[in-house]
């Protein structure tokens, strides 16, 4: 594979145990798969799927491609050498084609039985990256992935008090551990687990990520509710 030479090993012994979703953000997928394989770039993937379907391998699974870049999940760091990369074809404002997402439900499982991963550990790149990144972004549809078992969403069964101490906590635990201003973080949050809505901090916001927190905790620090 490796068409993309943008890679090197992983570090300190690490093997995937993450993956991470992007949007290619530009409206040719070949113009992203082109610039994924440009030693210019720096930059890169494990696999890029086209509006048709299309699954190319960018990078060897068992080697560290340079796609999460500066941030963190849970006590990871360096994302890069954790994970596995996942380059969606989307311009960012449009529905998913829906080829595309059969590919990568297929693509997707293999990668998990392959390294053991499980559904809590399928992440957004805004997750770890808060504010700085933003994909797949709010047209992505993690709740077609929840059904295949593919990824997680926040089953609250009570309300929780919305307040910000216990909502950083409780979002730390379930994985938000980027050192961003609570702002950036409650977007971040939402943008995955609560798509559309803004305003304030409330109930519903902390019922979520106590949930998560409870049921998913991956952090060292306890939950708060």
């Amino acid at each position: 594979m490796a068409l993309s030479p943008n890679f090197g090993p992983r570090r300190g012994g690490a093997v995937p145990d993450l993956i991470v979703l992007h949007y290619t953000a530009m409206a040719d997928w070949t113009r992203a798969r082109d610039w994924l394989c440009n030693p210019e770039a720096e930059v890169s993937a494990h696999y890029i799927i086209s509006p048709q379907g299309e699954v190319v391998g960018l990078v060897d699974e068992d080697q560290r491609a340079w796609h999460a870049g500066a941030g963190r999940w849970g006590d990871v760091t360096d994302v890069n050498s954790h994970s596995i990369g996942i380059e969606l074809s989307n311009d960012g404002a449009s529905p998913f084609a829906a080829p595309l997402m059969d590919a990568l439900e297929d693509l997707m499982g293999g990668i998990m039985a392959r390294w053991n991963i499980p559904a809590h550990r399928v992440i957004a790149h805004s997750d770890l990256a808060p504010g700085r990144k933003i994909d797949p972004g709010p047209r992505f549809d993690w709740a077609r992935l929840v059904r295949r078992g593919c990824a997680i969403a926040a089953s609250p069964t009570g309300a929780a008090a919305p307040t910000e101490d216990a909502f950083r906590a409780d979002a730390a635990r379930a994985g938000y551990t980027a050192q961003v201003d609570f702002d950036t973080l409650l977007s971040a949050f939402r943008l995955r687990h609560r798509p559309g809505h803004t305003g304030p901090l409330d109930a519903v916001d902390c019922a979520l990520a106590a949930d998560l927190a409870a049921r998913f905790g991956i952090a060292k620090a306890p939950p708060t509710s």
